[in-house]
């Protein structure tokens, strides 16, 4: 079946799109593989629960219509993101040097620090700015506590009571650095762990103007790390209601672009075609007649849609528009075909290795280990455009073939002769050609386990590797997990759709 994988048999004629649609979001969902089960079956066999996505007829949309459809998409969009890469996480703004808009901060910040440190240089000093300083500290202070926070809440009330800060300031009383002393000890309070350090660095600063920009500084850095509790904390409960959410704004799109289905409608019937081929070959007598055309092979929607998945491992990027209700997982899909790429060159390059060099190398674990090491680093970079395969392979031939001489030695085992370096070079730099024999079956075996693990219903624990895996098996079990959770997140989303499409495709004359 994985052979066919790569094999396109779409019409593109009459079937174009705008570039648009390749566009998406770049993952694990955080929830358990028998849970995304009972959901998926709940959501196909409930029709209380979900309703069978309709078309609308082709209409005009205003502007205002598109923008707010831009808008949906964009929730939708980080809602997805939130929810299945759990290494999500806010950033801290940081403008590019030299930029306009870094230049025009600058600016202004500089202004306004100008403007405080004159004020502050005043007889007697003027604390206007200041007090506006502290009282936005105060805000932001009270913005990190918890409901249960009374006591704090009451300490920074108190201390910071901006009323009574005006009236010492008026008096000549206002001692500004106790108060810079108490906003410091409170942020060493709230802050995370991780930001101790830069709090108490403040309490070296000991001239006003510095030691208020630089809290500020700090604050900014405590709000992303609020800002990443709080999506850590609605994480769960968030994906209870994502499916339904990213399926409803997925609706609104599909009324306002009816065309928003062409390409996902093209991958199941490709997928279906291809299948189908598949499963008729193997049907077929030994006289290669077809038997009569009640014996046709059945294809369940499961499996077609099983098969769709592992095209998508497959598929050319450059000249191919992906289909639809996949875009935002776009990237991630990219990486992981690079990662089973990769997968593949690394089991094909020992594979070989292993082969030739007897039992003595692939019995120890340690110099197995080693080599298999070296050739990972070797391919690190493959997902750069600058890199190639072959100066990679060739590189890798000489560096394996002095490690299994090294080992045979410490073995006692007899050396590497020269034809037999020259064969194993030339054998691993044969990997490079997609067409070479030893890479065709390492791929072939990887979808197979891909295709296994899909099909048993991602129970635990997974599947055998088939044979010649086993040195890749950690990286490869790594890979289809994220692959997994990733395919059963988008048929617990979208499996109404693909239920409508594949029951006119497979019922079809």
């Amino acid at each position: 079946m994985s052979e066919n994988l790569d094999k396109s048999h779409i019409n593109e004629a009459g079937k174009s799109k705008s570039n648009e649609s390749e566009k998406g979001l770049g993952g694990a969902v955080e929830c358990s593989d028998e849970a995304l089960q009972k959901k998926i079956k709940s959501d196909s066999s409930n029709p209380q629960r979900v309703q069978r996505p309709h078309s609308s007829p082709p209409r005009f949309v205003t502007v205002e219509e598109l923008l707010e459809t831009a808008k949906g998409v964009t929730n939708m969009a980080l809602a997805h993101e939130i929810v299945v890469n759990r290494d999500f996480r806010i950033k801290p703004v940081e403008l590019p040097e030299g930029s306009l808009e870094k230049k025009v901060k600058d600016i202004v910040h500089k202004a306004f620090w100008d403007c405080l440190s004159c004020q502050l240089s005043e007889d007697p000093p003027t604390y206007d700015h200041a007090i506006k300083l502290v009282g936005e500290i105060k805000e932001t202070l009270l913005s990190f506590l918890l409901p249960g926070h009374t006591r704090l809440r009451n300490q920074i009330t108190e201390v910071l009571d901006l009323d009574l800060i005006k009236q010492e300031a008026e008096n000549g009383a206002l001692d500004i650095s106790k108060l810079a002393e108490f906003i410091i000890g409170m942020m060493g309070t709230l802050c995370a762990p991780v930001r101790d350090e830069e709090v108490k660095k403040l309490k070296d600063i000991k001239e006003i103007v510095p030691l208020f920009r630089a809290i500020f500084s700090v604050l900014d850095l405590m709000k992303v790390d609020m800002a990443n509790f709080a999506i850590t904390s609605i994480r769960p409960h968030l994906m209870q209601q994502s499916v339904e959410y990213e399926r409803k704004k997925f609706q609104e799109l599909l009324e306002k672009q009816p065309n928003s289905l062409d390409f996902v409608t093209q991958w199941l019937e490709e997928a279906s075609d291809d299948l189908m081929a598949q499963k008729y070959k193997h049907a077929l007598p030994a006289g290669g007649e077809a038997a009569g055309s009640g014996d046709a092979p059945m294809l369940s929607p499961v499996a077609v849609q099983n098969y769709a998945y592992l095209k998508l491992l497959k598929w050319d990027h450059l000249h191919r528009p992906f289909p639809e209700t996949v875009l935002m997982d776009h990237s991630r899909f990219q990486e992981l075909q690079l990662q089973l790429e990769q997968l593949t060159i690394l089991g094909a390059v020992l594979l070989v290795t292993f082969s030739m060099a007897a039992p003595a190398i692939s019995s120890q674990a340690s110099s197995a280990e080693k080599l298999k090491m070296i050739v990972k680093i070797l391919l690190t970079d493959m997902h750069l455009p600058s890199f190639h395969l072959e100066d990679a392979l060739t590189t890798i031939g000489e560096k394996v073939c002095l490690e299994v001489s090294s080992c045979l030695a410490l073995c006692g085992s007899s050396p590497f002769s020269t034809d037999k370096e020259t064969a194993l070079k030339g054998q691993i730099l044969a990997v490079a050609s997609p067409d070479d024999p030893i890479r065709r079956i390492m791929e072939s075996r990887i979808l197979t386990f891909l295709e296994t693990y899909l099909a048993s219903g991602h129970q635990k624990p997974l599947p055998s590797v088939p044979g010649g895996l086993g040195p890749v098996q950690k990286e490869l079990e790594e890979v289809a997990v994220k692959f997994i959770r990733l395919v059963n997140y988008n048929k617990m989303v979208f499996c109404p759709y693909y239920d409508a499409i594949l029951s006119k495709i497979l019922h079809r004359s």
